[in-house]
């Protein structure tokens, strides 16, 4: 029997505002690259190949850099069982299983879509955790999979693409120039400084946004994997192991995998880092709080 994971109405409210407070900003973000007669299709032109470059690439490009490897169902039996078992309650086509090389517990899952799919854990987890908490956090990853959130998050994040590509322009050409002589340069400068300017605000709010949005899809992912496995509380045991496990990792071996921290089931990342407002997961006590409150509506 295929189990559907059903609809969140709470939590899709939230995410559907983070993305429509994202569509007002990128309309107002177009609005004034149109006042300013940007080339906005040469614009646009450039961040399509670098999105569809993202989108296509960039999942194999972080599994290259923290060297996973797919493994044969020969060489990872119960491992291949178990996301097979899974793919087979979602209904989703099984996808294919890879192993990354290093203590930090962590697992992954990438893939423009469930066909091209694929699962990722590290070694650390493999000895971390035991078979029902395994289960638990690749069923949470199989939840990514489900709701396609690479192609969300991909999506969400074009012009959020576009406006760092007009930043990242400005600083790399000196804004331009523009402060010539004669005033059609200065004109010209002063456009290309207010252009750069609204492009920073809007690069510097859409990385709030899509963060937000970002965590959202977490506690998604998390719910996913509480009504495939029927058993919230394995999740949350797996969440505080990873935590705990973590908090002994060294920074280096951290560094080593922070490329994957925005796929990954928790974020390795290094002593003294950022606050919750900019990580692209909830914090330990946010995402324990709501896998204990789906515990106890089970129970009832």
């Amino acid at each position: 029997m295929v189990k559907k994971i059903g609809t969140d109405w709470g939590l899709n409210v939230r995410m559907a505002l983070t993305l429509f407070l994202l569509a007002c900003l990128y309309l107002a973000f177009m609005a004034a690259l149109a006042v300013f007669h940007v080339n906005f299709f040469l614009i646009l032109i450039v961040a399509g190949v670098l999105l569809v470059a993202q989108y296509y690439f960039s999942d194999q490009l972080i599994l290259l850099s923290m060297g996973a490897k797919e493994v044969s169902e020969q060489q990872a039996p119960e491992l291949h069982d178990m996301v097979g078992r899974l793919a087979a309650m979602t209904g989703l086509p099984k996808p294919r299983v890879a192993i990354i090389d290093t203590p930090v517990p962590n697992a992954m899952a990438t893939g423009r879509n469930p066909k091209h799919s694929l699962v990722a854990v590290t070694t650390g987890i493999l000895q971390t955790l035991d078979n029902e908490e395994l289960e638990a956090v690749l069923a949470h990853e199989m939840s990514h999979v489900i709701h396609r959130d690479m192609r969300v998050m991909a999506m969400a994040s074009f012009f959020a693409t576009v406006a760092s590509f007009i930043v990242q322009s400005g600083l790399w050409g000196g804004l331009y120039g523009g402060y010539g002589g004669d005033r059609e340069d200065r004109d010209r400068g002063s456009s290309f400084i207010f252009i750069f300017l609204v492009s920073v605000v809007v690069w510097a709010i859409s990385f709030v946004l899509i963060r937000t949005l970002s965590r959202y899809r977490e506690y998604s992912a998390d719910r996913g994997s509480a009504i495939i496995t029927g058993q919230p509380s394995k999740l949350a045991s797996a969440l505080v192991k990873i935590s705990g496990r973590m908090q002994r990792i060294p920074d280096a071996d951290l560094r080593s995998v922070e490329a994957g921290n925005t796929l990954m089931i928790f974020p390795a990342v290094s002593r003294g880092s950022i606050s919750e407002i900019f990580s692209t997961h909830p914090s330990l006590e946010h995402r324990l709080a709501k896998l204990q409150e789906m515990e106890a509506n089970l129970a009832r």
